[in-house]
């Protein structure tokens, strides 16, 4: 390794070399404080240099922001708003019900069981003969016949108080083995059925009925 020679006492400089040098660097760090740094950050001119160089006038404005900021920051402390005040929470009672009566529907009127009946008879040949129901107007009574063989037949009614021959005819068949549907008196009397056996042989004749009638009359 290459060692550089030790510098001989002569090359060295001298006390009052060295003070001179630390008096220059003193006044020139003095000067650029007076000169530089107190025009430029506190707006301190004594020399007048720092407003010609522009300094001061940026040290003027680094106060007047600073002055600002202090104020703003004053301005915000006192208009903070003041703690809200705790309200004692009102209870209110709930309005009272009012009580409704409650009214009970009306129960409808109770109707008479429907009458059902079964009958049955026997026609020779050439013989007619009826079934009629004791029926109140507007009444309803299902019905259904039947016949071992082809009879005519008429179903009608007639008033209390008719003429013979003064009947209403509701429906009527010539030549048929049966016959159902629902018969609805138009008037207070007798509703039935009339039949006549055209053939040479007897002809029995089953009759059901279910419905809202008096009596069964054969």
């Amino acid at each position: 390794m290459f060692n550089s020679p030790l510098p001989s006492a002569s090359e060295l400089p001298s006390s009052r070399q060295l003070l001179r040098s630390t008096a220059i660097a003193l006044a020139t760090a003095m000067g650029l404080l007076v000169t530089v740094v107190m025009p430029s950050e506190y707006a301190v001119d004594p020399t007048g240099l720092g407003r010609a160089m522009g300094l001061t006038q940026k040290g003027e404005i680094k106060i007047s922001l600073a002055q600002e900021a202090l104020a703003d920051e004053a301005a915000a402390k006192v208009a903070m708003p003041a703690p809200a005040t705790t309200v004692a929470a009102t209870t209110v009672a709930p309005a009272p019900v009012p009580q409704v009566a409650v009214v009970e529907p009306a129960k409808p009127a109770v109707k008479p069981a429907a009458k059902t009946d079964e009958v049955s008879l026997t026609l020779k040949p050439g013989e007619g003969r009826e079934i009629k129901l004791e029926m109140r107007k507007g009444t309803v009574v299902a019905y259904e016949w039947s016949a071992s063989g082809p009879v005519n037949h008429d179903t009608h009614g007639e008033t209390y108080d008719a003429a013979q021959g003064d009947f209403h005819s509701y429906n009527k068949g010539r030549q048929v083995n049966g016959d159902k549907g629902e018969l609805t008196a138009l008037f207070d009397g007798t509703h039935g059925w009339f039949w006549r056996n055209r053939t040479s042989s007897n002809v029995t004749i089953v009759l059901n009925t279910a419905g809202d009638y008096l009596n069964l009359k054969k």
